[in-house]
C-alpha cells in the first residue's frame, strides 16, 4: 500500500502516491481533467518509465491503478487540447508537488531546492521555449542559447529526468543508467561500497554539476520517520555540461 495524498482541482479528486520516494499520479483523475476519453489510450504514447501501477485505498478498498510520474504527467499536459491545460500544469507545480514535499509525506533537506517541480517551473519561467516547445525538441534541434540559459537557473533534476531532457537534443540518445554509467566514466559519481548505491563526489558538487537531495518519509504503518538514501540530482549546468560531452561520446555510451 502507498503512501496516499489526495487533492482537488476544480472539483475533481486528483490522487497522488509516493514510489521510491518519488510522486506518482492516478492516471484515471489526470486524463479525466485533460479530457482524455481513454485513460488507456493517453497512456499508450508515454515511455515505460513515465507510466506504472499502484495500490491505491478506494471506498471500495485496495485497488491496482495506472499511475504515471511528474514526466510522465506533463507529457500528458503537453498533448492535451484542454484550454486549462496550462492551468492545471501551474497547479500542480506551484500547490500539490510543493505541498507533498513539505507535509511530512515527503521531507527534504531545508537548504536544498525544491527538486523536479522548482526546475520546471525555473524553466517555464527563465527558459519558456524548452517547456512551452517541449514536444518539438525531440525533432528539431535546441537552440545553442535555449542550453546555455538552461544552464544558469536553479534547481536540479533526478537522473531519470535529466536523460529525457537530454535527449530532446536529437544527437542523443540516453536514459537513466546510460547516464549514470556516463558520470561515473567522468568522475562525477561512484558506487557506495555499503549498499552499493550511486553517490556524488565533491567535485562534481563543487562544479555545480551533480547535488545529493536528503530525504525522509513516514512508514504508512508505524508512523514513525524512515531516512532514504540521498538521490543523486543533476544541476542544470551539469545537464549543460553533459550535453557537451554526450555530443562527442555518444557512440561510446550507446555501445556500453
Amino acid at each position: 500500500m502507498n503512501d496516499l495524498a489526495i487533492f482537488n482541482y476544480a472539483d475533481v479528486e486528483v490522487r497522488t502516491v509516493l514510489v521510491d520516494g518519488e510522486p506518482w499520479f492516478v492516471a484515471a483523475d489526470v486524463c479525466a481533467i485533460l479530457n482524455f476519453r481513454m485513460a488507456s489510450d493517453a497512456l499508450r504514447n508515454l515511455d515505460e518509465d513515465e507510466k506504472g501501477y499502484a495500490l491505491v485505498r478506494t471506498p471500495g478498498g485496495e485497488q491496482r491503478m495506472s499511475t504515471v510520474s511528474e514526466s510522465g504527467l506533463y507529457a500528458l499536459i503537453f498533448r492535451s487540447r484542454n484550454d486549462s491545460a496550462k492551468k492545471f500544469r501551474r497547479w500542480v507545480t506551484d500547490e500539490v508537488l510543493p505541498a507533498i514535499r513539505k507535509t511530512g509525506r515527503y521531507e527534504t533537506a531545508p537548504a536544498i531546492p525544491q527538486t523536479y517541480a522548482e526546475a520546471l517551473q525555473l524553466a517555464a519561467d527563465q527558459a519558456r521555449q524548452i517547456e512551452l516547445q517541449s514536444a518539438q525538441l525531440a525533432e528539431a534541434a535546441p537552440k545553442a542559447e535555449a542550453w546555455d540559459h538552461l544552464a544558469s537557473a536553479d534547481g536540479d533534476y533526478a537522473v531519470a529526468d535529466a536523460a529525457k531532457i537530454l535527449s530532446r537534443d536529437p544527437l542523443i540518445k540516453i536514459g537513466r543508467d546510460r547516464l549514470f554509467t556516463l558520470m561515473h566514466r567522468e568522475g562525477w559519481v561512484y558506487r557506495r561500497q555499503a549498499d552499493r548505491r550511486w553517490a556524488v563526489y565533491q567535485r562534481a558538487v563543487n562544479a555545480g554539476w551533480l547535488t545529493e537531495l536528503a530525504s525522509s518519509h513516514y512508514h504508512p504503518r508505524t508512523g514513525e520517520l524512515v531516512l532514504d538514501p540521498p538521490q543523486v540530482r543533476v544541476r542544470p549546468k551539469g545537464l549543460a555540461e553533459l550535453r557537451k560531452r554526450l555530443t562527442g561520446t555518444q557512440q561510446q555510451i550507446e555501445a556500453a
